[in-house]
């Protein structure tokens, strides 16, 4: 059993193994020609491979190609398809790019893309060229692109190190992971140098220098072994990715965890490089490590940390910040928090009396720390940059170091001090004057900072003895207890003073961390009790535009689907470029806008609003600073747009649970509505089928009195069937709006008398009494909408009654108010269903199926329609009564009194 659990494929892997393949499936597949350097004959290679698939019949397009004046290279895009290029006026230069849109437009099956590390013009959507390889990857559309060694994020140090040459112009790592295949073009160091002299590489004048400089042969061979060397780890990773997908036992898992920490210095950035090789190597994951102490850093620092972080993220690292002034103990306590099982920090560049001075190497208190964790010291070399070692610490320091102004805060707070201790000592003595410069020691440690307060202690002990204790004006000290005294003083100025300004960096860090929390609760609260998508986004808005300071624009997809429109409660006003922006941030889910790769000339940064059905929206953010966020703040806004993007996942799911709901309830009424008319329908034309056979039977004698009958049965049946149809579509023009009232002047009692006329037939077993006062005044209605809703109402009665029941009918004024009664002695409606009687195709319970239940919501709505009201009540002494009241606002014109 422990045999075959050892060799069963881990689920983890094997899982994330098919994600990767789901996920290469779904987009185009990318080929890499790869070399050592230039001149390899990548571009070539890359040509005649896209001409044999051309001839396949495979639909091939040239995006951007550079012969670079090779007579060869240029031979064979003869018979390929050239896209046109993009022209980017810049300084009084026209510069020609790559049309990604006009790719995306024509959508070949693959597309070539050369120089996939270039730097794209400025006024481009993408800053770089591989930026635009992963929007036509991400569109489906295969990519041959082509790429050398030194550009590759991770060998950038090394390639540094090894030609003295430093490589701006390079692409992640993590295109090594997006590439499907990776043919590496090689050639010795004495070919390629061969075919540089031949003028195959650069012009005559470029080559000789070349040839002395990046193209020399050690350079070319390490080049080469490196090229061959990624090579080989890309074939051993797919190697491992098949056995993987084909459940293939083997001992390729690793447990292994590696962190680096990130400082503001420049030596980060090789620290990060080296974690990535480390990490890819040992197919392991990594994080950047970053932490934030009391003391926060200037703007140039901060954006330095941002780089490196952005280096991070491309490098496929997962960014982390913490908080702590005790930097080794901050990134070990998170080392153990994590499974962290390799640190990766940089080799201390000061002096030890440097490092001494300040408390001790950082790099030597992380390692006596570590405990079961390995620590790996990696040095940098004077080619980092211009900085002295002193500006590239190893780890991030503790704290920033005051400026020389609180320095000379604190000589001015120590010398005010001392004058009020010459008041003071006439008073009490100089022993006094000791416990007034220990509390101004306390003050500045709380106020202004650690340093000067370590310097306030020196000053306040060496004025103390010089200026009060005896003999004065001198150093010495005679009585024993004077010498213990200063010493305890300054022993505990220093305690003190580092105490309390470590208590209040703890406070300040406590509440950033409280504000921050409390920002996130109250967009979370806020969002969560909002009851509409106009309540969410407004709240919305309010907080991410406090607390980064920011105008906000939140933009919803059209109810059309044509594009993005801002919504009503967007602080922040969008013209015709900012909307493209926003709209291929929507289209392709990614961060794009101010202080990106992606679009940088917009003026505000967009990020989609992604959830896991997809992108619902995007948020925009134009800050009123033009710097770019702390790292801490972009985690914290990050977070914020997630929350937002569930809020309105959660608003559209319960629009999309509303209309659910109706769908349902549309298809119950549906199934109700066949099922009562298919009901009617059928009684009345099965009567009339009979009626009608019985009359046309051949040689039957019927009687005068049954023919009758059997006529006066089919007009019975006829007008039940009309009466269907007339409610059909009664409801159809209410529930549709196009209900067009025709208002006249009418006389109630010959509305009723119309009504009881239509339903003769049916009243006959029912004795009918109508009360309307002579003196009743005319109304202005629809006479036929009106007689449709009294005929109604005594169908219900006939229907609902038995025979021999007493309906009665009665008008007269009320107020402002012609009010009309239909009443009637039969049975009661229970008090609970009074109201819900007057719901479509609502029936009495304990009633036999009759009707289509319509009858009555059709006459409340034509009540309604009119201005009035249609009401249900149980009478006192038995029986239900219908109250229809109808407003009589207006007073008819004399003829029509006249008439009357």
């Amino acid at each position: 059993m422990d045999i075959m659990e050892h060799e069963r494929p881990d689920p983890d892997a094997l899982l994330a193994s098919i994600q990767k393949e789901d996920e290469r499936r779904r987009r185009g597949k990318l080929k890499i020609f790869f070399g050592m350097a230039a001149g390899v004959g990548k571009t070539y290679a890359m040509l005649e491979d896209a001409r044999r698939v051309a001839a396949d019949g495979v639909d091939v397009v040239v995006g951007i190609v550079e012969t670079h004046g090779r007579a060869e290279t240029g031979a064979l895009l003869d018979g390929l398809e050239l896209m046109p290029r993009l022209r980017i006026d810049y300084r009084g230069a026209t510069l020609q790019e790559m049309d990604v849109d006009a790719i995306l437009t024509r959508r070949p099956a693959l597309v070539l893309v050369d120089e996939l590390a270039h730097s794209n013009a400025p006024g481009v959507r993408h800053l770089k060229r591989y930026q635009d390889v992963e929007e036509v990857l991400e569109a489906g559309i295969d990519v041959y692109t082509t790429v050398n060694v030194q550009h590759f994020e991770s060998r950038a140090d090394a390639v540094r190190q090894i030609t003295g040459i430093t490589v701006h112009e390079t692409v992640p790592d993590t295109l090594l992971e997006l590439a499907d295949e990776i043919e590496l073009i090689d050639l010795t160091p004495e070919e390629l140098r061969r075919r540089l002299a031949e003028g195959k590489v650069y012009t005559p004048e470029r080559s000789d220098m070349a040839a002395r400089n990046f193209f020399r042969p050690g350079n070319l061979t390490a080049l080469r072994e490196m090229a061959l060397r990624l090579t080989a780890e890309r074939v051993d990773h797919q190697l491992q990715d098949y056995m993987d997908v084909k459940r293939i036992a083997g001992p390729w898992k690793s447990a292994e965890r590696l962190m680096v920490a990130v400082g503001p210095a420049p030596f980060s950035e090789r620290l990060i490089r080296w974690t990535r090789r480390m990490a890819y190597n040992l197919e392991a994951p990594w994080l950047a490590v970053h932490v934030t102490t009391s003391r926060p850093l200037d703007d140039a620092a901060q954006q330095r940390v941002n780089r490196h972080f952005d280096l991070a993220r491309s490098l496929g690292g997962e960014l982390i910040t913490i908080a702590g002034d005790d930097v080794p103990a901050a990134l070990v306590h998170l080392a153990h928090q994590r499974n962290v099982t390799q640190i990766v920090i940089g080799k201390p560049l000061r002096t030890r009396w440097q490092e001494l001075w300040r408390g001790g190497s950082n790099v030597d208190r992380l390692i006596r720390s570590s405990g079961a964790i390995d620590v790996y010291v990696v040095t940098g070399d004077e080619a980092d940059g211009s900085h002295s070692p002193s500006a590239r610490p190893a780890l991030p320091a503790s704290e920033r170091r005051s400026g020389w102004h609180s320095y000379l805060l604190a000589v001015g707070v120590i010398g005010l001090m001392t004058l009020i201790d010459f008041l003071i000592v006439p008073i009490a003595g100089y022993q006094l004057v000791g416990l007034t410069d220990l509390l101004a020691v306390l003050l500045i440690a709380v106020y202004i900072g650690r340093g000067p307060a370590l310097l306030a202690a020196a000053l306040s002990a060496l004025s103390w003895n010089y200026l009060f204790i005896e003999p004065r004006f001198t150093f010495d000290i005679f009585l024993p207890q004077d010498i213990a005294l200063l010493l305890l003083y300054f022993a505990i100025a220093l305690f003190a003073g580092n105490l309390t300004a470590r208590l209040r960096a703890r406070e300040q860090q406590a509440r950033a961390n409280a504000e921050r929390n409390l920002a996130l609760f109250t967009l979370t609260h806020e969002t969560s009790v909002a009851v509409d998508m106009d309540a969410v986004l407004k709240t919305a808005v309010e907080q991410v535009g406090r607390v980064f300071d920011a105008e906000v624009a939140v933009l919803l997809p059209r109810p059309d689907g044509a594009g993005l429109e801002s919504h009503p409660r967007s602080s922040l006003a969008l013209d015709e470029k900012e909307m493209g922006v926003a709209g291929w941030v929507h289209e392709h889910g990614r961060v794009a806008g101010r202080n990106t790769d992606t679009l940088p000339t917009a003026t505000a940064r967009y990020y989609p609003l992604r959830v896991p059905s997809g992108t619902v929206g995007v948020l925009g953010i134009r800050r009123r600073a033009r710097e770019r966020l702390p790292f801490d703040q972009e985690s914290l806004l990050a977070t914020f747009v997630g929350q937002i993007a569930l809020a309105l996942e959660r608003e559209i799911l319960d629009d999309a649970a509303k209309q659910a709901d109706l769908l349902r309830e549309s298809e119950r009424l549906s199934a109700a509505l066949l099922n009562s008319i298919s009901h009617e329908l059928r009684t009345p034309l099965a009567t009339v089928s009979g009626a009608a056979d019985s009359l046309l039977r051949p040689g039957a004698a019927i009687p005068e009195e049954n023919r009758r009958q059997l006529i006066r049965d089919i007009r019975d049946a006829s007008g039940r069937l009309d009466r269907l149809v007339e409610n059909l579509l009664d409801m159809s023009r209410l529930e549709s709006g196009r209900l067009q009232i025709k208002q006249e002047w009418c006389d109630v009692r010959e509305i009723i008398g119309v009504a009881a006329q239509r339903l003769e037939n049916c009243l006959v077993a029912r004795p009918l009494s109508i009360d309307v006062p002579a003196d009743l005044p005319l109304v202005k209605v629809d006479f036929v909408l009106i007689e449709q809703v009294l005929v109604n109402l005594l169908d219900n009665a006939c229907a609902h009654t038995p025979a021999g029941t007493t309906i009665r009918i009665s008008a007269g004024r009320s107020d402002a108010m012609c009010a009309i009664a239909v009443a009637n002695d039969g049975p009661p409606i229970p008090a609970a269903e009074l109201e819900r009687i007057f719901d479509k195709f609502y029936r009495l319970s304990g009633t036999r199926a009759n009707g289509t239940g319509l009858g009555l919501s059709i006459a409340r709505g034509l009540v309604e329609a009119h201005g009035g009201t249609l009401t249900a009540e149980n009478c006192p002494g038995g029986g239900v009564r219908f109250a229809i009241r109808l407003p009589m606002v207006d007073k008819p014109p004399p003829v029509m009194e006249a008439i009357t």
